[in-house]
């Protein structure tokens, strides 16, 4: 592969919207970051994933440099202006700002309004999710939330998220359709279904056109990295911009 492989987003959002979504692969990073892992956080070299950064600018033609979150799981978004700080997701409605998130399992989300003047990328972990990160997301927008789309990026699996009962019952707690997104596990553990909760937490807000999913970074190793799967390993990226 001579760079990083890029998932494009398979979404109506207007022609100005651009997004893609990185694999673990096209990268220089050795095991157990292989390959293209785009976190500093991780034990990775440093010098090796700014040179992986510099490979993902050049495959995806972003407009300028990625002024990266310290992601910690909360319901904080960055506004225009705001540059390296700790929040779960940034907004940008001016052409040529790069939004990003990195992720590992947690679900990284996209959100464009029809008109095309206004997007923003979250990473939505369970907690994140429960804690209402993407009803922050919509409340930075000016549109009804009808006139928002959404597409959900690589997250874990249905079939791979266990999580414990009380992680279930604090979902239900805020909504009882929430049942419908665990099903029993192992040793009194839920599989939990994380794009399910997502489109939930979305349609609930008045967000009627939710694309993507379908992926499990879990179960396809050699696609994407799996914090779950390997504990110490490499993040993958989620952008999206307007372009200039």
């Amino acid at each position: 592969m001579n760079g990083p492989e890029l998932i494009l987003p398979d979404w109506p959002a207007p022609n100005i919207v651009r997004a893609v979504s990185t694999t673990r692969r096209g990268g220089v990073s050795a095991p157990p970051w292989h390959s293209l892992n785009l976190g500093h956080h991780v034990g990775d070299d440093i010098a090796v994933v700014a040179e992986n950064r510099q490979r993902l600018y050049r495959a995806a033609g972003l407009p300028e440099p990625v002024t990266w979150l310290e992601q910690v799981h909360g319901t904080r978004i960055a506004i225009p202006g705001e540059g390296a700080v700790c929040a779960d997701g940034r907004f940008c409605d001016r052409p040529g700002q790069v939004c990003a998130v990195l992720t590992a399992d947690c679900l990284p989300l996209l959100l464009c309004n029809r008109s095309g003047t206004a997007v923003a990328a979250v990473h939505a972990g369970w907690r994140g999710l429960l804690a209402g990160v993407i009803e922050a997301a919509l409340d930075c927008f000016q549109d009804d939330p009808s006139a928002i789309m959404a597409w959900l990026g690589p997250a874990i699996g249905p079939n791979a998220f266990e999580v414990g009962a009380e992680v279930m019952e604090a979902f239900m707690e805020e909504d009882r359709r929430a049942a419908e997104c665990f099903r029993p596990a192992a040793e009194s553990k839920w599989l939990a279904d994380l794009y399910g909760l997502a489109r939930l937490r979305l349609a609930r807000a008045g967000v009627i056109s939710v694309h993507g999913g379908g992926f499990c970074t879990f179960t396809e190793k050699g696609r994407f990295f799996s914090y779950r799967r390997d504990g110490r390993t490499g993040r993958m990226a989620t952008l999206i911009w307007l372009a200039a």
